[in-house]
């Protein structure tokens, strides 16, 4: 890589004031704690988003149930809400102590989002809510709709029709093209998914088989929204989901939130002062872990601990977290090559607005080996009978690496939090999976193996 200049300094300047980036450009696994974490009151109040347009958010999605309900026979037993059930994993939890030699007090839960309806992943939140907000937008612009109104008329050919004179554009990896191209051909919309190379076959196959287009780059993701950007700006009935920069995705994401805090409460598990929550979220660009951590501040403040997990190629979020340049750097820059089976977390730029609304908020961040993440992915399917895609798994290992690492015991001791443990909640969120075809999760699992045969012959 050489001694390059970045934003004004060179490599070695940054490493002599960001040590640890000496372990980041190594590309290993590592666990960061977020100096600029203040408490919840004082964080709050430096972020223009605040509870009630997550109230807004919420109360939308209601008035779009029936509608969702009906057009996706799936969610009729949740009457058109998507959501995702919360279940224990005390299997995988003894499975990962003995997998890294480290004790995990407390319980541990695994949020679901890999099973939610219509695209299976965390992105039907913001993707379909972004999509929906929009579609309200014009409807009701247009004269077709008032709040009040049943929302299932959107599911008619009057409708369809004239959403069909709009077109929507996204760039993805792969899950958020799935909710935004599911959702809006549905609604009738023209749909335009630019996905970078590190995207899935199958998803791109999926999305033009429900008549979606998709346009595909050799590059990855930067090049992707880029090229996304410039087409919505050549038609003035083009709307763009910027994932690096939308509220609504944002707001979607947060609605998460409220209901896992009634998930909870059904299950008995107490989250206060005296009984923590940890929250381990896979991180792309941003959008889905920043909106979930954002709104578990809100239901729970100071009680709630969030943590961004990234592969140890991508560590996008946590160059743009640690340094505070955000989106004005990118992995590549320090010589990281951004090249990782977590096809989800393959982002090399953060979202800068994310990264300047979490900044204050979440707790920190940590990264993931490919093998790791596939190890993990066997161990899932073996003891809980879950299959879950590689990026995935990026939220198991959290526990062990907050306890295993020196910088997470100094964040335990600097917070209190030592003699809470035992009764602590930690909960991985599971981002994607069910869409997967079965022989996709097979290779997925075959190569798994792989990798647990090689490391056991050599340990």
């Amino acid at each position: 890589m050489g001694n390059k200049i970045i934003q004004g300094k060179s490599t070695e300047e940054w490493k002599k004031q960001f040590p640890l980036l000496n372990r980041i450009t190594s590309m290993e696994q590592l666990f960061w704690v977020n100096s600029r974490g203040e408490k919840f009151e004082d964080a709050i109040k430096k972020i223009s988003l605040k509870e009630e347009d997550v109230k807004d958010a919420e109360k939308r999605l209601k008035r779009f149930a029936p509608y969702i309900s009906k057009v996706f026979p799936e969610t009729q037993k949740e009457k058109g809400i998507i959501e995702s059930p919360v279940v224990k994993i005390s299997d995988m939890q003894n499975n990962i102590e003995k997998m890294f030699h480290e004790k995990v007090p407390g319980r541990m839960l695994l949020k679901c989002d890999n099973a939610l309806a219509v695209s299976g992943s965390i992105k039907a939140r913001g993707g379909i809510y972004e999509v929906l907000k929009y579609a309200e937008n014009l409807a009701t612009q247009n004269n077709m709709l008032k709040e009040t109104d049943d929302y299932s008329a959107f599911d008619s050919h009057e409708f369809r029709k004239f959403f069909s004179q709009y077109s929507i554009a996204v760039a993805s990896t792969g899950n958020l093209g799935l909710s935004i191209g599911i959702i809006s051909a549905k609604l009738g919309f023209k749909v335009y998914v630019h996905m970078s190379a590190d995207a899935r076959q199958w998803k791109k196959d999926l999305l033009r088989s429900r008549g979606v287009t998709v346009i595909e780059y050799k590059e990855d993701y930067s090049r992707a929204i880029v090229e996304a950007r410039k087409q919505s700006l050549l038609d003035p009935n083009m709307y763009f989901v910027d994932d690096e920069n939308s509220r609504d995705l944002f707001l979607g994401y947060s609605v998460a939130a409220c209901r896992l805090k009634n998930q909870l409460e059904k299950i008995h598990v107490q989250v206060d002062e005296d009984h923590p929550l940890f929250v381990y979220l896979p991180c792309g660009v941003g959008g889905g872990p920043g909106g979930v951590a954002f709104g578990l501040k809100l239901v729970f403040k100071d009680n709630v601990h969030c943590f961004f997990a990234e592969p140890t190629h991508s560590p996008c979020m946590l160059l743009g977290l640690m340094t505070g340049l955000h989106d004005k750097i990118c992995v590549q820059d320090f010589g990281i090559d951004g090249i990782t089976e977590a096809d989800g977390l393959a982002v090399a730029r953060a979202s800068k607005f994310v990264g300047k609304t979490m900044e204050n908020l979440i707790s920190g961040c940590y990264t993931v080996e490919d093998e790791t993440l596939y190890m993990l992915l066997k161990s899932m399917v073996d003891l809980e009978d879950i299959s879950l895609e590689p990026s995935a798994l990026a939220g198991i290992s959290g526990p062990v690496q907050l306890f295993g690492n020196e910088s997470g015991k100094k964040y335990i001791e600097d917070n209190n939090l030592k003699n809470k443990l035992n009764d602590a909640c930690h909960i991985s969120w599971a981002t994607g999976g069910s869409m997967v075809p079965k022989d996709i999760m097979k290779s997925y699992y075959e190569r798994a193996e792989d990798i647990s045969n090689k490391k056991a012959f050599f340990s």
